[in-house]
């Protein structure tokens, strides 16, 4: 869901706090704003179904395919912490219904011979553990329920220390227990190795990350731009009718609760 529904949304549930009958209004439910639109189960609960349905109401044709942006990257490693901080989950999170997003931690990585320890990372185990971690939320949960947890750690001050809080705020339904045994098992290595093998593949090779392709296509050009700003290449690179958040065009919602 858009930020821009999001913020529509959790403006509705507070604007008239005598019809809600409350002091400080909220919904009763235990799931973030940031998921409040996923499932009609959701919207249900947590009392939010007109405004999903409204919000719903605006999304681009869904015939048309989305602008696919695929991220290689390491989780420890600062440029891909500001590209996907800065560049890649703002504009998802504005345009996520015209574009998919593909997170491929592993990097400059190294698949290694070793049953004690089968991957090298260039900033150490630790960031080995990092990307392990972040490939093991992806696995339980999907690219988009695991972007938002992903997000919460690249931008903390220590990746691996927030791992847990972050999962707990935004999938307070998913146990830490289920990813530490997918980290210590042998899961964990298969996705690495399943990530290992995606990196290798690139055509052309990556020689740095991040790594960003367009429509599974690498480009110094489109490089360029999406440092610059991923958000206009991606409404560019859109071939359906633009949705108001690439077009600056407002969208009226039915303001009325009661």
């Amino acid at each position: 869901m858009k930020l821009s529904g999001l913020l529509a949304v959790f403006s509705l549930l507070c604007a008239d706090r005598t019809c809600l009958g409350l002091s400080h209004p909220k919904p009763a439910c235990r799931y973030p704003p940031s998921q409040w639109c996923r499932s009609l189960e959701i919207a249900l609960e947590c009392k939010v179904q007109k405004q999903c349905m409204e919000v719903n109401a605006t999304r681009p044709n869904q015939a048309v395919p989305p602008v696919s942006v695929a991220l290689y990257y390491e989780s420890m490693c600062p440029d891909c912490r500001v590209f996907l901080t800065q560049q890649l989950f703002p504009t998802w999170t504005m345009l996520q219904d015209i574009m998919a997003v593909t997170l491929v931690p592993y990097g400059n990585a190294k698949e290694i011979p070793s049953a004690n320890s089968p991957f090298t990372c260039q900033h150490g185990q630790p960031e080995c553990r990092g990307n392990m971690i972040e490939a093991c939320i992806i696995h339980l949960m999907g690219h988009s329920a695991a972007f938002h947890i992903i997000y919460c750690m690249e931008s903390s001050a220590d990746v691996l220390s927030a791992a847990q809080p972050c999962l707990q705020l935004y999938a307070p339904s998913v146990s830490w227990s289920s990813v530490e045994s997918c980290v210590e098992g042998s899961l964990g290595n298969q996705l690495m190795h399943k990530n290992a093998a995606m990196t290798r593949a690139l055509n052309p090779a990556h020689t740095h990350v991040p790594w960003v392709t367009l429509n599974g296509e690498y480009t110094e050009e489109n490089e360029d731009k999406a440092t610059l700003s991923l958000f206009q290449l991606v409404c560019q690179l859109y071939k359906g009718v633009k949705p108001p958040a690439c077009t600056g065009a407002a969208v009226r919602l039915n303001r009325s609760f009661c």
